[in-house]
C-alpha cells in the first residue's frame, strides 16, 4: 500500500511524543454488530499485533521446539496444560480448559491469510479484514459486511457498529450504525493516522509499547492521555474495558444482533514475552468466559466465536526473549455451536527446512477457509458465493468440521 508523504521528523515536530503503535493499541478497539433474522450468532475477534500462536498453544511434542524456544519453551513440565500429548495450553489460558474439555473451545494451527514477506501490521490487518489481497479503492470493504450484503433482512435498523474509529471488517454497503465506549479517550482520525505511519517502522517503539501494556494493562497512548488529564477525576467503575466490551456484545446478541466483531490488542511481543504475553492471553480468556457466561443457555448453544490475527511470530525467540513478526499463526474457535476439544490443521514441523523462509511457522491452510466454513454452517451461504464474493479467490477446500 502507498503511504502519504510524511516523514518521522515532521510527525514528531507537529504531533509531539506519541509512543506506541496504533496497529497494536488497545485505544483503538472497534466493535461492530449486525442484527438479522437468522437465529445463529457469529462473533469475530481480531487479535491485533500478531499473536504468537506457538506460545498460546505450544507444540511441545515437536523435537525442534526446545531448541527454538530455549527461554520461552513451554510444555507440561513448565506449567502448561497438556491437551493431546503433542500440544499444551499456555498457563494464562488455564481458565479456558473446562471449555476445551466440554468441546466448546478449539484451535487451528499453521494458518494465515495470503499476506506474505513484508510482515507489516497495517498491511496484514487490511488483508485479514478485507478478506482479499485486492486492496484497490473499489474493493476496500470487509468480508463480514459482504456477508451481510448477501443475507436477507439486514437494514439500517438491524445492523450497527460499536467502537473507536472504523473497523475494516465491517466496512461496506450494508448499513452499520456505531457506538464508541470510553469516548473521552478518543483521538482524531488524523492523529490516529499520523501515529500509525511513524510507529510502523520503529520496532523499538513497538517493543516499548508491548512492555508498557504488559506492565500496566493499558496502552502507552492511554497512559499519555491520562497523564495529561492527571488532575481530572478518574473514570468510575472497576469493570475492565475488555470485559465491558464482551458484556455489551453479549447483551446485544441476546437481543436482535446476530453478528459481533471487535478487537483485542497487545500481541506485539518483541521483547520480554514471558511478561508481555500473559496479560494479553488473560484478556482473551476473560472475553471468552464473559461471552459464555452472559450468553448462557440457548443463545450460547447457537453461538460460534472465531479469533484471528494478522500473522504469527517467528519460530525462534529473539535476543530480547521475545519474538518478531512471522507468518503462520493460530486461529481460536469457541462457543456452544462448535465442535471443539481438538487442535486442527496440518502440522508442518519446526525443523529449519520446514520453516517458511527458514524463520516462520509454515502456513498449511488459509485462515479464510475456516472463517468461510464457519459462515456457511451458521448462515447457509452458498459455497460459490463465499469463494467468489465474500472471500474473492478463496478455495475453501474440505470442510474442517468446526461446527456441531
Amino acid at each position: 500500500m502507498s503511504s502519504p508523504d510524511l516523514t518521522r521528523r515532521r510527525f514528531m515536530t507537529r504531533a509531539g511524543l506519541l509512543g506506541c503503535s496504533v496497529a497494536a493499541s488497545p485505544l483503538m478497539t472497534p466493535i461492530s454488530f449486525a442484527a438479522a433474522p437468522w437465529d445463529t450468532r457469529l462473533v469475530v475477534i481480531i487479535l491485533r499485533g500478531g499473536m504468537d500462536g506457538l506460545d498460546a498453544v505450544q507444540p511441545y511434542g515437536d523435537p525442534a521446539w526446545g531448541n527454538l524456544r530455549r527461554k520461552l519453551a513451554g510444555g507440561p513440565e513448565n506449567g502448561s496444560l497438556d491437551l493431546d500429548g503433542f500440544y499444551a495450553l499456555h498457563p494464562a489460558l488455564a481458565p479456558l480448559k473446562p471449555m476445551w474439555d466440554s468441546g466448546q473451545l478449539g484451535f487451528v494451527h499453521a494458518v494465515s491469510t495470503p499476506y506474505r514477506d513484508k510482515r507489516s501490521h497495517f498491511d496484514g490487518q487490511d488483508v485479514l479484514e478485507a478478506g482479499t489481497t485486492d486492496l484497490s479503492a473499489g474493493a476496500r470493504d470487509g468480508w463480514l459486511n459482504r456477508m451481510l450484503q448477501d443475507m436477507p433482512g439486514v437494514t439500517g435498523e438491524t445492523a450497527y457498529a460499536i467502537g473507536r474509529g472504523e473497523m475494516y471488517l465491517m466496512k461496506g454497503k450494508a448499513p452499520v450504525a456505531e457506538w464508541t465506549p470510553g469516548s473521552d479517550l478518543t483521538l482524531s482520525p488524523q492523529a490516529q493516522k499520523l501515529m500509525e505511519l511513524v510507529m510502523e517502522e520503529d520496532p523499538a517503539m513497538h517493543a516499548a509499547f508491548a512492555e508498557a501494556e504488559a506492565l500496566t494493562g493499558e496502552s502507552a497512548v492511554q497512559q499519555m492521555m491520562q497523564g495529561v488529564r492527571s488532575k481530572q477525576k478518574q473514570v468510575k467503575g472497576k469493570v475492565k474495558g475488555h470485559v465491558r466490551i464482551a458484556k455489551f456484545a453479549a447483551k446485544k446478541l441476546r437481543q436482535e444482533a446476530r453478528v459481533a466483531a471487535f478487537s483485542l490488542n497487545g500481541w506485539d511481543t518483541h521483547q520480554h514475552q514471558l511478561r508481555a504475553f500473559e496479560p494479553a492471553l488473560g484478556r482473551l480468556s476473560d472475553v471468552l468466559l464473559t461471552l459464555k457466561q452472559d450468553l448462557t443457555g440457548p443463545i450460547w448453544n447457537k453461538t460460534a466465536v472465531i479469533a484471528m490475527t494478522e500473522f504469527g511470530r517467528t519460530a525462534r525467540e529473539n535476543g530480547t526473549a521475545g519474538t518478531d513478526h512471522g507468518t503462520g499463526g493460530l486461529m481460536v474457535f469457541a462457543g456452544g455451536a462448535i465442535k471443539g476439544g481438538k487442535v486442527l490443521g496440518t502440522w508442518p514441523g519446526l525443523d529449519t527446512s520446514d520453516l517458511y523462509e527458514g524463520r516462520d511457522l509454515m502456513p498449511t491452510r488459509d485462515v479464510r477457509a475456516h472463517a468461510a466454513w464457519m459462515m456457511r454452517g451458521l448462515t447457509g451461504l452458498d459455497r460459490a458465493k463465499l469463494e467468489a464474493a465474500i472471500f474473492p479467490g478463496l478455495d475453501m477446500g474440505r470442510d474442517p468440521g468446526l461446527l456441531l
